[in-house]
């Protein structure tokens, strides 16, 4: 869905050097932004939108958001999914204003325009005037004002959106990498969500994306890693990208029993005294091999809009959610499987402390974005510079130190808004 004529744009000039260097008003143009909800986000991308299993009743809906339109998901009495845009079709007012819950008919507080599961018009309150007088013309049809609907796609449990009608299918869209892992992860297992948190960060949503598919900065932003020996800098790891390059994968390996820190102490300017210190409660750390593959970290950003990600035995789902130019929510859902004993759950309950907004491991990024923004706000005629690994956006064996997939991102970002 292209941005209408009424959506001004901003030309960007993007430097000779391609994706090793992006321009900062990507960041800052409220135009641009107004471009990305339609040739991104409403555009050919399918995005994360909701769990099977919070949906498990018929009449069970979520609201949500897919860029910053605000849409509703919902299951019917036959059980199958549906999504819409949480827009009344008479005066445009919100329809579903909880985040959650159940209901038979959604109903608009403003005109009691009402509209069922799938989002059709079943009911107009004086549809044929009051006393004589007023109503709709006679040839009004209910089945010409429904909520406006998206396409539906399940995956091991995930349920993804899209805007566009023609999109391929989800499977081929996320790219055979994408789906093995999350097929590693969630196939022939039941989800159970045990919690949830939200954050508002203070910068472009872009720089979420970068962030999360930035291979080396984990052991310098976040020295929780090193020093509790999560990740070593010689862990096996490997880097993979779809087709399009805009999807992401980082798998990292169970470190050996000596964690490389001396290597870490050599190659970075941080002041660092790591290996000295120890948790109080060292069973936080335990790692339980669950699949006997010695993986302890994927990392999978799928573009645009969320990451799926288990780190040791914590598993969650992100949603970057938009609310302009500077500005976006990230919507954590912490998930272990419906099966897992009382230990195991408490075990995953434990160790989604390193996650989230206060996360052991997960706490700076939010502030890495927001100094970003800070920094660049008045230089949009300036460049990153992201040369790290060269000028490539190929996959990797081994997580090094390069800024492939970040590059990745960028193509696949150039290709969709055609700039």
């Amino acid at each position: 869905m292209n941005a209408p004529d009424t959506v001004t744009t901003t030309d960007v000039i993007w430097p000779d050097d391609g994706v090793t260097r992006v321009p900062y008003r990507l960041f800052t143009d409220p135009d641009i932004y107004q471009r990305e909800q339609y040739d991104i986000f409403r555009g050919p991308t399918w995005n994360y939108a909701a769990l099977e299993v919070e949906l498990p009743e018929p009449g069970d809906y979520v609201t949500t958001f897919i860029g910053d339109t605000p849409v509703v998901v919902s299951r019917d009495q036959q059980g199958d999914i549906h999504a819409f845009v949480n827009r009344c079709a008479h005066r445009g007012a919100l329809v579903c204003r909880q985040l959650k819950g159940n209901t038979d008919v959604h109903t608009c507080v403003y005109h009691q325009w009402a509209f069922d599961l799938t989002g059709d018009l079943v009911g107009v309150p004086f549809r044929r005037g009051l006393a004589g007088k007023g109503g709709y013309p006679k040839d009004f049809e209910m089945a010409d004002h429904g909520l406006q609907k998206l396409r539906v796609s399940r995956l091991y449990g995930l349920i993804f959106v899209t805007f566009d009608p023609q999109l391929i299918p989800l499977e081929e869209y996320l790219g055979e990498v994408m789906v093995n892992n999350l097929s590693r992860c969630l196939e022939g297992r039941e989800l159970e969500v045990i919690g949830y948190t939200r954050q508002y960060i203070n910068c472009n949503w872009k720089l979420y994306g970068e962030n999360t598919r930035d291979s080396y900065h984990g052991m310098l932003l976040h020295l929780f890693y090193p020093t509790f020996g999560i990740v070593a800098p010689a862990s096996d790891s490997a880097v993979q990208m779809s087709e399009q390059r805009h999807h992401n994968l980082f798998t990292i390996w169970k470190p050996s029993a000596e964690n490389q820190l001396d290597t870490y102490k050599e190659n970075t300017t941080r002041g660092f005294e790591g290996g000295k210190e120890s948790l109080q409660a060292p069973e936080f750390l335990r790692y339980i091999n669950e699949r006997d593959d010695d993986i302890s970290i994927t990392i999978e950003s799928l573009f645009p809009n969320s990451v799926f990600q288990h780190i040791q035995n914590a598993m969650a789902m992100r949603q970057l959610r938009p609310k302009g130019v500077g500005e976006f929510e990230l919507y954590w859902t912490y998930l272990g499987y419906k099966d897992d004993s009382a230990e195991l759950r408490e075990h995953r309950l434990r160790q989604a402390n390193l996650l989230g907004p206060s996360g052991l491991i997960a706490m700076e990024d939010a502030e890495a974005g927001e100094i970003v923004q800070r920094g660049i706000i008045h230089d949009a005629d300036q460049s990153s510079f992201m040369q790290m690994g060269g000028d490539g956006v190929n996959d990797l064996d081994g997580v090094g130190a390069d800024e492939n997939s970040i590059r990745g991102f960028w193509k696949g970002y150039r290709a969709l808004m055609e700039i």
